[in-house]
């Protein structure tokens, strides 16, 4: 198959149709400035928008690069299959009713199934998608209006909504987009693929996605890879839930863990920075573009309101961004520029007695820059103008681009509310290098997103595609499996009946703890029984948990902190491994994190840290403190235990997990597999 350079960098192209759609492509393709050679195949008009057309590609005079499909479902799969055999570059397929459709229209599958296999000889981006704009070489294969203008560098936005698409190219915030890319469906190459294709591009400096699914994890795994090699970083938004088969789970990590902890988890594995809504994914973008990962979480802030110094403080720490105090060079600096009157200090309030005067400025906003700062905020609020003057932002505007060429330092120029950064400002602002943020929150968010985290390269996932009916493994069978492990277990017993418990418990050290063998959340079914001190107690206990079957007796685990550690496998990630809060509360309690299989101790560690019960877990207000290395290591083996088995493994659930001064201990365990 030859490259995708063809499609996205296209010297001949052509458009497929008459409707009003392929005429907008037409036009788009005119008015964006395309230099190469255009065709239309329309069998109904001689001529399209002064343009003659050809009745069948057949008849082309030559093979197109890039073809712009908008025709029905089925007479697309047509004309894919003719393309294929002229060996064209690639095509965009417009129509919509395939795998998308598949619930409202029943041949939408084969349709679906069509398209792939005549498709195997050039690439096709969608179907249900609008297409793409090349801004770089002037090229909108794009049945629509777009905001997109041309830029020499830029960001690349793929997304699987078009409508977001064009939404985004409508943006007046200062972002050069080098790309936008609708990638519909992803029937044959899809998001991964496209965007390791633009890292190849010098002139693309970060890359944003909208993901609605993921298809294929090693191409996800491999331009992660690809992206840390070349330097350009990766954002995205994740929406949407996968339409997967579920697994028939009985225990707290299938509620906690869902698809959307999943893809997280995927996404910070990789290194992509998940952000939940547009406005801050474009300003990370911009951050992105113009300075790249920001090497520490340090900030500078100059404003001339102690409001503004206030509010940019508050909302800085609470988003774990670190001001500062001034050292020695900058209050001297400070001092001189500012005089007696300003109380020094980062954020800086520097009053307004030196306003409309440039040099001064310069001096004084100069002045607070330091090699330690990650970024500095210069917050300037634009008055509206067709009602206000701006002469007196002009020069402050003046005054951040001479600290920027004096300094050559990561400068913001931030207003506080999104619509007082105005676009021709956000334009000179980024041609000289300098990030103009529209929004304080949106400003602060996207400084934390752009912070760059270290990530050691990670090993594949476990990906399992077993599939089939479940079956539950006996608490006391599972049990035995971890115990050979090396993970700590109570020592237990299955007892038959009533009159076997005094020999059954001959050997265990009271308490005992007795259980029911045939639910799996035994507390919530008045299952489980706690600190039986005689055989009596067990009796009356295995009663009220069998009328007349087997039950479970245990030695009591002794007490301590409660976590949950789960695994669970997941059809597009693999396996899900939580940490958390565990006990019958865990499901209501928030407290927890999750990594993929497989991950290091130090994964595990990492993920301890960030639980609000860590504190408690080291020792909180006198009580004993747990055995970290021995959480981690049980941890781990569970992890081993995963891999062992993970072609029949569907989950595997310790809750709770008892954390001690001297070990872990399973309490309760839970593993589900393929039956």
């Amino acid at each position: 198959m030859n490259t995708l350079s063809r499609l996205f960098s296209p010297k001949i192209l052509a458009v497929i149709g008459g409707g009003e759609w392929c005429r907008a492509v037409v036009q788009q393709v005119h008015k964006f400035g395309y230099k190469g050679k255009l065709y239309i195949i329309n069998k109904t008009n001689t001529e399209i928008a002064g343009i003659q057309t050809y009745n069948s590609v057949q008849n082309l005079p030559e093979t197109p690069d890039a073809v712009f499909i908008g025709i029905n479902r089925d007479a697309t799969v047509t004309a894919v299959k003719e393309l294929g055999k002229m060996k064209a570059g690639g095509a965009v397929c417009f129509a919509s009713g395939f795998k998308e459709a598949v619930k409202e229209d029943k041949n939408a599958l084969t349709a679906n199934e069509s398209l792939l296999r005549n498709s195997e000889n050039f690439h096709i981006l969608g179907p249900n998608c609008y297409g793409f704009i090349n801004a770089l070489d002037n090229i909108a294969l794009w049945p629509d209006q777009h905001g997109c203008k041309p830029v020499k560098q830029g960001v690349a936005i793929l997304t699987q909504s078009s409508n977001i698409a064009i939404n985004i190219t409508m943006q007046n915030r200062g972002l050069p987009i080098a790309y936008v890319v609708t990638c519909g469906n992803q029937l044959q190459i899809d998001q991964a693929e496209i965007a390791s294709f633009l890292l190849d591009d010098s002139r693309i400096t970060a890359i944003g996605f909208h993901i609605e699914g993921f298809k294929d994890i090693r191409k996800w795994e491999a331009l992660s890879r690809k992206a840390k090699s070349r330097g350009i970083p990766l954002i995205a938004i994740k929406t949407g839930s996968t339409d997967q088969a579920k697994n028939a789970t009985e225990s707290h990590t299938a509620s906690i863990a869902g698809d959307h902890t999943a893809s997280k988890a995927f996404l910070e594995r990789l290194n992509i920075k998940l952000l939940t809504e547009l406005p801050t994914f474009l300003e990370t973008l911009k951050l992105l573009h113009c300075h790249g990962e920001l090497n520490s979480n340090k900030v500078g802030s100059v404003s001339c309101s102690g409001g503004e110094a206030a509010l940019i403080a508050d909302l800085g720490i609470e988003k774990g961004l670190l001001f500062p105090k001034l050292n020695k060079r900058q209050k001297k600096h400070l001092r001189v520029a500012l005089g007696p009157k300003v109380a020094l200090a980062n954020p800086l309030d520097y009053h307004t007695y030196i306003w409309r005067d440039k040099n001064a400025m310069v001096n004084a906003w100069g002045a607070i820059i330091d090699p330690k700062l990650a970024l500095t905020f210069f917050i300037l609020d634009y008055p509206r103008a067709d009602r206000c003057d701006l002469a007196d932002w002009e020069i402050a505007t003046d005054v951040v681009i001479d600290v920027k060429e004096k300094t050559s330092s990561k400068i913001a120029v931030v207003s506080t509310l999104p619509e007082l950064m105005p676009e021709y400002i956000a334009d000179r602002l980024m041609m000289n290098g300098i990030v103009p943020f529209n929004g304080l929150s949106e400003a602060l968010t996207a400084t934390q997103v752009g912070i760059k985290k270290s990530k050691r390269r990670q090993k594949p996932l476990l990906i399992s595609v077993s599939r089939g009916a479940s079956k539950l493994v006996p608490e006391f069978e599972a049990k035995e499996r971890l115990n050979q492990l090396g993970i700590n277990v109570p020592n237990g017993i299955i007892c038959e009946s009533l009159s076997d418990i005094p020999v059954a418990t001959k050997d265990l050290t009271f308490p005992l703890v007795v259980k029911s063998v045939d639910v799996a959340h035994k507390t919530e079914k008045n299952g489980v029984h706690l600190n039986c001190l005689s055989n009596r107690d067990v009796t009356i206990a295995a009663k009220k948990v069998t009328n007349s079957g087997s039950f479970l007796i245990e030695e009591m685990v002794p007490k301590g902190f409660e976590l949950l550690v789960g695994i669970i496998k997941n059809n597009d990630q693999g396996f899900i491994l939580t940490i958390g809060v565990g006990g019958i509360f865990s499901e209501l309690s928030d407290d927890h994190f999750s990594v993929l299989v497989p991950s290091s101790k130090s994964d595990f560690m990492m993920v301890l840290k960030q639980l609000k019960i860590f504190k408690i877990l080291t020792g909180y207000r006198g009580l004993e403190g747990a055995d970290l290395a021995s959480i981690v290591e049980t941890i781990w083996k569970l992890q081993t235990y995963v891999i062992k088995n993970f072609n029949n493994l569907i989950e595997i659930e310790v809750n709770p997990l008892i954390c001690t001064k001297h070990g872990a201990f399973v309490a309760d365990a839970l593993i589900t597999e393929i039956a």
